[in-house]
């Protein structure tokens, strides 16, 4: 499958410089002279979900499954808000029922999450890509999908409050049924108050 444009370091570098001036610090200081550089390297990084694709067609595998649920919990993240270039970062919790006995591997699912987290965007978006995607992946009987996450634009600028966590959800399929959907968030649940 085809990589998509790559992330321009030349410009990041002499956009950071411009930055650096702006707020009226000497960029040529040893501790600032390679900072564009290194801001340009990390953009590359953080971004890199940018110039990747999610591959779509993910093996699925034959296992006999009664409409049990499979739960993958804690799943960290993290990606960057758009409107502050801010980071957010949390856990990812999937639950999905396979339908026709088909399943996935779960480092098809973590990926899905890595390769999307990695992209400017608001978490409620990121929340709705996953779901969107492994439905499409999995074609499951329900899916669930919670995105756990602190907000360092509510950390540091603005309001200051930290310790705030924005919970977002997603639900496809049978899970829009009270008593799976129920189940799930129990599952999800399990065990975190020990």
């Amino acid at each position: 499958m085809a990589q998509k444009k790559k992330i321009n370091k030349k410009k990041i570098e002499k956009a950071v410089k411009m930055i650096l001036e702006s707020i009226n610090v000497d960029s040529s200081r040893q501790g600032l002279k390679n900072t564009p550089k290194r801001v340009a390297d990390m953009y590359e990084e953080i971004f890199s979900g940018l110039t990747k694709k999610v591959k779509l067609d993910v093996n699925l595998y034959d296992t006999e499954n009664q409409d049990e649920m499979i739960v993958l919990r804690d799943i960290s993240f993290y990606s960057m808000c758009e409107h502050h270039l801010l980071p957010f970062y949390g856990v990812v919790h999937i639950a999905y029922i396979p339908k026709n006995n088909k399943i996935a591997g779960f480092s098809n699912l973590i990926e899905v999450i890595d390769i999307l987290s990695k992209r400017p965007q608001i978490q409620e978006q990121l929340t709705t890509d996953i779901a969107n995607t492994l439905v499409k992946q999995l074609n499951p009987r329900g899916l669930l999908v919670i995105v756990e996450a602190e907000q360092l634009c509510l950390y540091m600028r603005g309001i200051k409050k930290p310790g705030v966590y924005t919970l977002t959800s997603a639900v496809r399929g049978i899970m829009r049924k009270d008593i799976t959907r129920e189940e799930a968030l129990n599952l999800i649940g399990a065990g975190r108050n020990k």
